[in-house]
C-alpha cells in the first residue's frame, strides 16, 4: 500500500515535468518576441482613420487582442502548472520522512530521560484514554509510540542515527508515476478503465481527425474553398474586363453560405437605387436590365450591391443583419481578391503564361474594396487623364475638390505629391477650401503613400546571351520608399474596418499579347523574412558559378543592406522563346492604394541556338527597334468599361502596334534583359 502511494505521489510531479519542458522556453521566447516588438506606429496617422476606431485601443479591444486562442491556452496551462505545484507541495508535507526527534519535539541526541518525560507529556494529549478524538489515537499509535519505540530499544535507535531509519539500511526503491486508480483495479474497475483507454487514447484522436479532415478538406491553404477555386478559374477569361472582374469576385462559395433573409428586401431596394449608376445597366433598356438584374441567384444579387455598397460609401442603407454581412464581406475580400490574382495569372497558354488583362483588373478591384473608390471613378474626364479615384482615397476629399484643384493645373496625384509642402498647403486651404487640420490629414496620408522603383535584369546564369530554350533567371530589386520614412506600413483605410498590410503583386509580361510570363506577391512588413530569402537566393546563386566565399558574403551583406533599406529581391525564372526581340513590360500593382502602382519596359533579346553549343553574344548598344509589329487575332467581349491605366488595346480591334517607351540597357554585359521605370 505504501509502495503504491509513494507511486501515486510521483505521477503530479511526472506530468508537471512533461509540461514544464515546452511551456517554459516558449513563453520566455513569446515574451522576448513582445519586449523586442517595435512600438512605431505603422498605421495612418490622420483624424479620418482616427474617427474609425480601428487603431483605437480601448480596454475591451486590448482585452480582445489578449483573448487570442495561443494566449488563453498559454494561461490555462500555466494555471494548471500552478494547481500541480500547489497539490504537490501539499502531498510533500503529508508523506514527510520519518523523525522520531521532531516527534517527540526533542533535540537530537537526547538522553533517556528526556525521552521519556516528552513521551509521556505527548500520551496526556494524544493517548485515547485521555482523549477520545480519532484523529488523536492514529497520531499516537502511528507517530509518538513508533518514535518512543525506535529511541528507546538501542537498535533502533542507532540504526536511526547511521542509517535514518529505525530499521537500518534501506535498499534502492523505484515507482512507476502512474495514479493509484491505474495501479488497484479489480475486475469491474479494469473494464472502465479499458473503456476509457480505448475512448481517450483511440476513438478521441480519430474523431478529432475526422472532423478535422472533413472541414479541412473544404479549404485550401490560404482558407479559401476549392469549390471557390473551381468556379474562378472556369469563368475566368482572357479579354476580362475590370468592371466584369466584379461578377466573377462575387460567385464564390464563401459568399453562397451568407444567408438571404426576407428581411433584407426592402433595404437592399433602397441600396439598388443608391447604386444603380454604377451597375453597368443599359439605360435605353433600364427596365429589362432591372428585371434581369433581379433575375439573377439571390446571393449575386446581394453580394453585387453589397460590394456597391462599399465602393459607393453608401452602407448607411443597410440594416443591422445585413450590417453582419457586410463586415463578413469586407473580411473575406483580400484573400478571395489574392485568389482571383493567382487564377488570372495561372500558366494557360501552351508556353506556360497567364493573363494580363483579368490580373490588372482584379488588383485594380482589390484597390477600389479597400478604398471605397466607385469604378467609375477611374474613368477618363477632361480634367484628369487618370480618372479622380486617385484623390478620392484622400481624406476630406470629393469630386468638387478635385474640380477645385484641376483649376490650378493639378490634375494628377503625383502632380500633386510633386509640390512643395508650403504650395500643397496654400493649394489646399484657398483653392480647394479646405481647413488647416484637414490640410494635415491630407499631407499625412501622402506622406503614407508609397512610391516604387523596379530594377529588373534578366540572364541565363553561367552564359553569356539568352538563347532560345534557356532558363532564364529574372532579378528584381522592387524598392518602396514613403515621405515619412517608413518602409512596412498599414494603408490609409478608413472605410475598411479590418487591418489590411499592403501586397504588391510583380508581372513580367508581354502587353500585347495579353501574356504574363512571371508573376510573384511582394510584402514589405516581414523585414527578417526578406533578408533570409535575399540572402539566400544571392549566396545560391553565387555558389553555382562558382565565387569564392569572400566575394559571397560581400555580396550577401550589399543583399542585406538593400533589404533594410526598403527594397525586395523577386527571383524568378522562365524559359526562353524563339529567337527575336521582345518588348515586355514589369508592372507592380499594390492591392491597397490607388496611384502608386509601377510599370517597367523590359527588353529581351534572345539568340538563337548555336548547333555547336557555343553561346555567342551580341551585345545591345541603347534601346530595342521601334516599330516591330505583330499581328494576332484576340476574341473581344462587348463590354461598356473604363480604360485602364494599363491597356494598350484599341476598341476597333484592329492589329496593335506598340513602341518600346526609351530606356536604356542595363550595364552588366551579361544581362541580355533590361528594364527602365515608367509611370
Amino acid at each position: 500500500m505504501a509502495a503504491s502511494e509513494d507511486n501515486s505521489s510521483l505521477f503530479p510531479i511526472f506530468i508537471l515535468t512533461i509540461m514544464a519542458l515546452p511551456l517554459v522556453p516558449y513563453t520566455i521566447l513569446r515574451l522576448f518576441r513582445a519586449a523586442s516588438k517595435k512600438t512605431k506606429a505603422i498605421h495612418c496617422q490622420c483624424s479620418v482613420c482616427s474617427h474609425s476606431g480601428k487603431y483605437h485601443k480601448s480596454i475591451f479591444k486590448r482585452i480582445s487582442n489578449f483573448s487570442t486562442g495561443s494566449n488563453l491556452t498559454l494561461l490555462l496551462l500555466w494555471v494548471i502548472m500552478g494547481i500541480l505545484v500547489y497539490y504537490i507541495k501539499h502531498i510533500s508535507r503529508e508523506t514527510q520522512p520519518f523523525e522520531p526527534f521532531d516527534i517527540l519535539g526533542l533535540e537530537p541526541g537526547a538522553s533517556d530521560s528526556e525521552i521519556k518525560k516528552a513521551y509521556r507529556r505527548l500520551s496526556i494529549l494524544y493517548h485515547p484514554d485521555k482523549n477520545p478524538d480519532p484523529e488523536a489515537h492514529k497520531y499516537f499509535v502511528e507517530f509518538i509510540s513508533k518514535a518512543y519505540q525506535a529511541l528507546t530499544d538501542p537498535i533502533s535507535r542507532e540504526n536511526f542515527e547511521k542509517y535514518g531509519h529505525p530499521d537500518g539500511r534501506q535498499g534502492f526503491q523505484m515507482g512507476i508515476a502512474l495514479p493509484q486508480f491505474l495501479l488497484n483495479f479489480d475486475g469491474a474497475s479494469g473494464g472502465v478503465l479499458l473503456l476509457g483507454i480505448v475512448g481517450i487514447c483511440i476513438l478521441l484522436p480519430l474523431l478529432i481527425a475526422v472532423i478535422y479532415l472533413s472541414r479541412s478538406s473544404k479549404y485550401t491553404g490560404n482558407y479559401v474553398m476549392h469549390q471557390t477555386l473551381s468556379a474562378y478559374y472556369y469563368f475566368m477569361k482572357p479579354s476580362l474586363a475590370p468592371s466584369k472582374v466584379v461578377d466573377v469576385f462575387i460567385k464564390a462559395a464563401e459568399f453562397m453560405e451568407i444567408p438571404v433573409r426576407r428581411s433584407d428586401d426592402e433595404p437592399l431596394q433602397k441600396l439598388f437605387v443608391a447604386v444603380r449608376s454604377e451597375l453597368n445597366l443599359d439605360l435605353k433598356n433600364i427596365k429589362t436590365e432591372q428585371a434581369k438584374f433581379w433575375k439573377q441567384h439571390p446571393s449575386l444579387v446581394k453580394m453585387e450591391l453589397l460590394i456597391q455598397a462599399q465602393l459607393t460609401r453608401e452602407s448607411a442603407f443597410l440594416s443591422s443583419s445585413l450590417q453582419s454581412d457586410f463586415r463578413r464581406m469586407l473580411e473575406l475580400a483580400p484573400r478571395l481578391l489574392e485568389e482571383l490574382v493567382k487564377i488570372a495569372v495561372l500558366p494557360r497558354s501552351a508556353q506556360g503564361h497567364g493573363w494580363l488583362r483579368p490580373a490588372i483588373g482584379v488588383v485594380e478591384l482589390s484597390q477600389c474594396i479597400i478604398q471605397a473608390v466607385p469604378l467609375s471613378a477611374r474613368k477618363t474626364t477632361g480634367g484628369n487623364p487618370e480618372g479622380i479615384a486617385q484623390f478620392l482615397q484622400l481624406p476630406h476629399f470629393n469630386e468638387t475638390t478635385v474640380k477645385k484643384i484641376a483649376r490650378k493645373k493639378v490634375r494628377t496625384l503625383q502632380e500633386l505629391r510633386d509640390m512643395t509642402v508650403e504650395g500643397r498647403a496654400e493649394l489646399l486651404t484657398q483653392a480647394a477650401g479646405l481647413s488647416a487640420a484637414e490640410a494635415h490629414d491630407v499631407e499625412l496620408v501622402l506622406e503614407m503613400i508609397p512610391s516604387i522603383t523596379v530594377e529588373i535584369a534578366c540572364e541565363t546564369e553561367g552564359e553569356e546571351g539568352i538563347q532560345e530554350g534557356d532558363i532564364v533567371t529574372m532579378y528584381a530589386w522592387v524598392t518602396l520608399r514613403r515621405g515619412n520614412g517608413l518602409i512596412g506600413a498599414l494603408p490609409h483605410t478608413p472605410y475598411y474596418p479590418f487591418h489590411k498590410e499592403e501586397n504588391f503583386w510583380l508581372l513580367l509580361a508581354d502587353p500585347i499579347s495579353n501574356d504574363v510570363w512571371m508573376s510573384q506577391k511582394v510584402s514589405f512588413i516581414d523585414e527578417a523574412a526578406a533578408i533570409a530569402a535575399a540572402s539566400k537566393a544571392i549566396q545560391e546563386t553565387k555558389e553555382s558559378l562558382g565565387v569564392g566565399v569572400k566575394e559571397i558574403s560581400t555580396a550577401v551583406r550589399e543583399a542585406v543592406e538593400k533589404v533594410k533599406n526598403g527594397s525586395r529581391l523577386i527571383m524568378g525564372k522562365f524559359q526562353a522563346p524563339a529567337e527575336g526581340n521582345y518588348n515586355l513590360s514589369s508592372y507592380c500593382l499594390c492591392d491597397s492604394w490607388i496611384g502608386c502602382d509601377r510599370k517597367t519596359n523590359v527588353k529581351l533579346k534572345v539568340l538563337k541556338r548555336s548547333r555547336a553549343g557555343t553561346r555567342g553574344h551580341v551585345a545591345e548598344e541603347g534601346p530595342a527597334d521601334e516599330g516591330i509589329e505583330e499581328e494576332e487575332e484576340e476574341e473581344e467581349e462587348d463590354y461598356d468599361d473604363y480604360e485602364s491605366e494599363y491597356s494598350d488595346d484599341e476598341d476597333d480591334g484592329k492589329d496593335k502596334k506598340s513602341k518600346l517607351a526609351n530606356g536604356v540597357a542595363k550595364g552588366d554585359s551579361s544581362s541580355e534583359g533590361s528594364g527602365t521605370d515608367e509611370e
